[in-house]
C-alpha cells in the first residue's frame, strides 16, 4: 500500500536530482501525482503547445496565487511578468538552497550539486567558473561543429524512408551531439553518453531507469573529470581544471557538467520539436525562417518567448516575510515562478512579424541559463537548414504524443513527411 510519506520521499529524492526535468517518472511521479489537485497541475499543462486557458485565466486574474498541495506545504505560484522578475532576481529574499527543500517536506539527502539549488556566495563563485565559457567568443569555436552535425542528421532523414520521427533523428542528436563538443566527452564515449542522456528522460522507462541513469550520468562525468585532470583537453571541463586547478573539486566538476547536460538537452531538443510544428503551421513564419537570414533571430526569440518549454522555474523559499504583488508570503513559503504565464502578458500569440523583444524562457536573475546563447546558435542554426533542406516538409500525425504534465514541455515523437 502507497503511503503519503513513501509517495513524498519518492517525489522529493526525484525533485533533489534536478537532472530529471520531467515531473512524471513512471510509477513513483503518477502516484505522486495523484495526490495534487487539478489547480496544482495547471502550470505543467498544456493544450497542444499552448498553456491551457486556465493558466491563461488565473494570469488575467492576478499575478500571485496559492496553490494547494499536500505535505504540508504553503504554495505560490507566480503568473506576472513583473513579479516573476522580482522573485527570480531577489536572491536576498529568495532561497534555492537545496537543504530548504529537504527541510520543507521533512527529508534531507545529499546535495545534488550544481547551479539550480545553491545560493550565494556558492552559486556566485561556480557560476563564475562556467560564464567564461558560454561567452560567444568562446561559443564561436563549436559554430562549425554544430553546422555540420545538422547537416549529419538532415542526410539521415532524407536517407530514410517514409515519415521520419523528427524528435529521435533531429532535435535530440543535435543538442546532445553539441554539449559532447562543448564538455570535451570522447569521440568513443558518445554513443553511451546520448543513452544516458536520453535514458534520464525516459517517461516509458519508470522512475528506476530514469534515477539509475542520473546516478551512472554523474559517475561517468566524475570519471570524465578524473581524465581530464590527467591531460585537459579542449573542452569545457578541460579549460576549468586549466584555469582552476584545485580550487573546484571533482564532484563540483562533475556536478557543473551534468548541470549543463540537464540543461542543455532536454530543453533544447524540445525547443527544436515544438518550434518546428509552430513553423509547420505558420506559412509567414516558415518562409521567413527559410528564406530571410535576418530574420531568424528574431523568430527564434518569439518562438523561445511563445512556447517557453521551461514551464516552471526551480522553487524558491522566501527567507522572510514579504509581499509579492497583492499577496502575503510568509517566512519558509514556497514561490514558484509560471515561465509560462509570465512571457504570455506582452501577447499570447505567436506573431511571425514581432519584433525580438525580451522573455523569461531562459529565467531572470543570477539564476538566469548560462547556456542561453549556446541553445540561441543550436536553433538559429538548425531550423533554417531543415526548412531549406526539406522545403515539402509536413506533419504526418495530426496529433502527436506530446506531454500530458511536465516541467519541460515536449513531445515524445513527431513524425513528419520529408517529400
Amino acid at each position: 500500500m502507497t503511503t503519503l510519506a513513501s509517495v513524498r520521499d519518492g517525489l522529493v529524492a526525484w525533485v533533489a536530482r534536478r537532472s530529471a526535468t520531467r515531473w512524471v517518472l513512471g510509477k513513483i511521479g503518477s502516484r505522486a501525482f495523484a495526490l495534487l489537485p487539478d489547480r496544482a497541475l495547471v502550470p505543467l499543462k498544456r493544450d497542444g503547445v499552448v498553456p491551457v486557458a486556465e493558466l491563461e485565466r488565473m494570469r488575467e486574474a492576478g499575478a500571485v496565487h496559492r496553490i494547494p498541495v499536500p505535505f504540508g506545504l504553503r504554495v505560490w505560484l507566480v503568473t506576472g511578468q513583473d513579479e516573476a522578475k522580482k522573485v527570480l532576481s531577489d536572491t536576498g529574499a529568495f532561497s534555492n538552497d537545496y537543504a530548504r527543500l529537504g527541510a520543507a517536506v521533512g527529508r534531507l539527502e545529499q546535495s545534488p550539486g550544481g547551479l539550480g539549488f545553491a545560493d550565494p556566495p556558492d552559486h556566485t563563485r561556480l557560476r563564475k567558473l562556467l560564464t567564461p565559457e558560454f561567452t560567444m567568443r568562446r561559443l564561436s569555436r563549436l559554430v562549425p561543429r554544430i553546422d555540420a552535425i545538422v547537416t549529419e542528421r538532415l542526410d539521415a532523414m532524407q536517407a530514410a524512408d517514409g515519415p521520419v520521427d523528427l524528435v529521435q533523428e533531429f532535435a535530440l542528436p543535435i543538442p546532445s551531439l553539441t554539449i559532447c563538443e562543448l564538455l570535451g566527452v570522447p569521440y568513443e564515449d558518445r554513443d553511451r553518453f546520448q543513452e544516458l542522456a536520453a535514458a534520464r528522460f525516459d517517461l516509458f522507462g519508470g522512475a528506476g531507469q530514469a534515477l539509475g541513469a542520473i546516478s551512472e550520468s554523474l559517475s561517468y562525468m566524475e570519471e570524465i573529470v578524473r581524465r581530464e585532470r590527467r591531460s585537459p583537453g579542449d573542452g569545457l571541463i578541460g579549460s576549468i581544471i586549466r584555469q582552476h586547478g584545485d580550487d573546484v573539486s571533482d564532484v563540483e566538476l562533475a556536478g557543473l557538467a551534468d548541470g549543463v547536460l540537464t540543461g542543455g538537452f532536454d530543453t533544447t531538443a524540445s525547443m527544436l520539436a515544438l518550434g518546428a510544428i509552430v513553423l509547420l503551421k505558420d506559412d509567414a513564419a516558415r518562409a521567413a525562417m527559410r528564406d530571410d537570414d535576418a530574420a531568424a533571430a528574431p523568430l527564434v526569440e518569439e518562438l523561445l518567448r511563445h512556447l517557453s518549454v521551461v514551464q516552471v522555474a526551480f522553487p524558491r523559499f522566501a527567507r522572510h516575510a514579504l509581499r509579492v504583488g497583492e499577496q502575503q508570503i510568509e517566512e519558509g513559503d514556497v514561490v514558484v515562478v509560471s515561465l509560462s504565464a509570465a512571457n504570455r502578458e506582452e501577447a499570447s500569440d505567436f506573431d511571425a512579424g514581432r519584433a525580438a523583444s525580451s522573455h523569461l524562457a531562459f529565467g531572470h536573475g543570477a539564476h538566469r541559463c548560462v547556456g542561453a546563447e549556446l541553445a540561441r546558435m543550436e536553433l538559429r542554426a538548425a531550423y533554417p537548414a531543415l526548412l531549406r533542406r526539406f522545403p515539402n516538409l509536413r506533419l504526418a500525425d495530426a496529433r502527436p504524443a506530446f506531454r500530458t504534465a511536465s516541467i519541460v514541455h515536449g513531445v515524445d515523437s513527431l513524425l513528419v513527411h520529408t517529400r
